[in-house]
């Protein structure tokens, strides 16, 4: 299965992969960078910020500056991850910026209930917003 993440809520699309992963398929997000967190911009940057400049480089917690590990470590928080089950849904979750060479003439799914067309309001910043502002180095 292969999902757009274009103008996708990321914490909608990340709880669909999550059980489509733990009900055995293979699950491949296209356009990671391009999915969004809705909420103030002010504020989503400030909550991330904190989240970064928390603990030490050793010994965690490990926050992710790229968008496609940005949003895999997203889904991770939606799998049963320290258990056998979710272990083996999060090895079949792939996250990808842009869309990969080997998935370019496959036919993408996109998620009508995620959309960002469903939020009431228009705040939201884009994943690659949040990594770029935190220090990732994204082409």
């Amino acid at each position: 299965m292969i999902i757009d993440a274009n103008n996708t809520i990321l914490g909608r699309l990340g709880t669909y992969a999550a059980k489509k992963a733990l009900l055995g398929e293979e699950v491949h997000i296209v356009n990671c960078e391009n999915s969004v967190i809705t909420g103030d911009r002010q504020r989503i940057f400030k909550d991330y910020e904190r989240g970064f400049s928390m603990g030490i480089h050793t010994k965690g917690p490990f926050f992710y500056r790229m968008p496609d590990r940005f949003v895999k470590r997203a889904i991770r928080g939606m799998l049963p991850h320290k258990k056998e089950r979710g272990a083996a849904a999060f090895k079949k979750i792939r996250c990808h910026i842009g869309i990969p060479e080997t998935l370019k003439d496959q036919k993408s799914e996109i998620i009508k209930d995620a959309t960002i067309a469903k939020v009431p309001n228009l705040k939201y910043v884009t994943v690659k917003e949040i990594c770029i502002h935190v220090g990732g180095k994204i082409r």
